[in-house]
């Protein structure tokens, strides 16, 4: 693969708690499992990167404990960081509470991924075979769309793969807007395309996520489904991460949109079937899967 995927945020540290049912308001619940792992961007850096493309990870990170188990697991995963720790505090924690039938909740504390410096990208300089990657959550903190809004103009050619979020509804209209017109692929679960309330329609290629029944991709008039696949889910806590993570870098590596999708559900079905945020497979494992499912 000549491209890269540049992911401008954000990493966090996952506190992932498996309960038998979300707590009523005032009440407790016993967990069976507690884990610290590396999340948010983490999980579409990990599944692009075990896809085989070459991960730059061009957003902030901080200087303490969580920080430090964060860039472990990117060095692992071979993802190259763009900039050294901010000295402004840890990297943020999002507590994900994922219950018996495998659905998830979060709440998310943010940290120095939240504080982009101003002028931090410009020294990135995309090319038309690299694909960027934006997240919603990067625009509910003001320095980070700044930033953002003030680099995508001057990014040429490259693929800009936007992933709303659950908080969609939460981004200021304005920098929506102005975030969109720079968009070149919008993927979101059929959830977020409705909060989204018609702004979708400013992109050229949409991917509606819709869970085990795969994805709807919709370029201009033209509407295509693409199955997903079947399986016993355990944990869909990053299924969408590791569908964009593919998605990406199949997209990188030249395949055709359609199959790239195709390719990106097998990943979010094999995520689902594993316990934890960054579960998605190696590119020998997805192909494998596919060709058990032919």
């Amino acid at each position: 693969m000549n491209g890269r995927l540049i992911h401008t945020g954000q990493v966090v540290v996952d506190l992932v708690m498996r309960v038998p049912n979300l707590p009523t308001p005032g009440g407790d619940v016993l967990a069976s499992t507690v884990d610290f792992m590396p999340g948010g961007g983490f999980n579409v850096m990990a599944a692009a990167a075990r896809a085989g493309a070459p991960v730059l990870y061009a957003g902030t990170h901080g200087t303490a404990n969580f920080a430090g188990l964060a860039r472990s697991a990117m060095a692992a995963e071979g993802i190259a960081l763009a900039h050294e720790p901010m000295g402004e505090g840890d990297t943020g924690i999002v507590v994900a509470l994922v219950e018996d039938d495998g659905e998830r909740s979060f709440i998310t504390g943010t940290g120095a991924e939240g504080r982009l410096p101003r002028g931090l990208l410009d020294d990135i300089v995309p090319t038309g075979q690299d694909v960027v990657y934006l997240t919603g959550y990067s625009l509910l903190h003001t320095p980070n769309a700044e930033v953002l809004l003030d680099w995508l103009p001057r990014i040429g050619d490259a693929t800009v793969l936007f992933d709303p979020g659950p908080l969609a509804g939460d981004v200021p209209g304005q920098v929506l807007t102005a975030v969109l017109s720079h968009v070149d692929i919008l993927s979101c679960n059929a959830t977020e395309v409705k909060t989204l309330d018609g702004e979708s329609g400013r992109v050229e290629t949409l991917v509606v996520r819709d869970g085990p029944a795969g994805c709807r991709v919709v370029v201009g008039e033209r509407v295509v489904t693409v199955p997903g696949f079947a399986v016993e889910a355990v944990d869909t806590n990053g299924a969408g991460d590791a569908h964009c993570g593919v998605l990406a870098a199949e997209l990188i590596a030249g395949t055709d949109l359609i199959e790239a999708a195709r390719r990106a559900n097998a990943a979010a079905a094999i995520a689902v079937t594993r316990r934890g945020p960054a579960t998605a497979p190696t590119r020998a494992e997805l192909d494998a899967f596919l060709d058990l499912a032919q």
